[in-house]
């Protein structure tokens, strides 16, 4: 598998990069990816703890990092790479009998809630000409139409609900910005904390750089007809 870093080439250069989840496994590949690049005069990673603090089920901190963030310049990428499966006391679950409310809530509240509204305030700010990306990272077990095996309640049913939360943003994006683009994207089973405790045997798993390589291949390739779409990290896009 190539780790070969895109140039994208699609972005005009100069501008703003920001990762949301910096800390994460995909997110700092895809911090370090967009550094070494060279296409941003800034590349800014955020973090519930450090310099750029954000905190996914606080509103006020969303906006405040995003706000630091344009003061830099404008923004042409923003890249959500934050997501919860397990943790917290909590597992995915195997069968009705485990549906916790507090769960669902906390799944909701990171996968969902938590993304719109970092839409809410990236997406007013993305430049009205020139094309400019946000995308977020979603999981193909969030496709009600490619789920065939249940279980999974709280993250399946919280990455759906991110999948129609970007659809929908994305409508009322173009209206503002028709050259902007807004997506949910599959990064594959990566090799993180979160996905790996749970990766099958003989499942194709790729390490974080991989992952970072290819989902911004996707975003050097994505055009404006995409915004609102769903794709995996080839490019393939994914049923709803």
């Amino acid at each position: 598998m190539s780790d070969s870093l895109p140039a994208l080439d699609s972005v005009p250069p100069g501008g703003t990069a920001l990762v949301v989840g910096a800390s994460g496994g995909i997110g700092a590949a895809l911090d370090a990816a967009l550094s070494a690049s060279g296409r941003f005069v800034h590349v800014l990673g955020t973090r519930r703890s450090g310099p750029l603090h954000l905190d996914l089920t606080d509103e006020a901190s969303i906006r405040s990092a995003v706000d630091d963030a344009c003061a830099h310049g404008e923004l042409r990428l923003v890249l959500d790479a934050t997501g919860f499966l397990h943790g917290a006391g909590f597992t995915p679950e195997k069968s009705l009998r485990e549906l916790d409310a507090a769960h669902l809530a906390h799944a909701y509240a990171i996968n969902a809630i938590g993304p719109a509204l970092l839409m809410k305030h990236v997406l007013p700010r993305l430049p009205r000409t020139g094309k400019a990306v946000f995308a977020t990272l979603s999981a193909r077990v969030g496709s009600i139409g490619d789920n065939r095996l249940g279980g999974w309640y709280a993250y399946r049913a919280s990455k759906a609900a991110l999948n129609q939360l970007v659809r929908t943003a994305a409508i009322e994006l173009r209206r503002r910005a028709p050259q902007a683009i807004c997506v949910a994207l599959h990064p594959g089973t990566v090799d993180t904390a979160l996905s790996t405790p749970f990766a099958k045997t003989g499942l194709e798993v790729l390490t974080p750089r991989d992952a970072a390589a290819h989902l911004l291949a996707v975003i050097e390739r994505l055009a404006p007809h995409d915004s609102g779409g769903f794709f995996d990290w080839r490019g393939t896009p994914i049923a709803w």
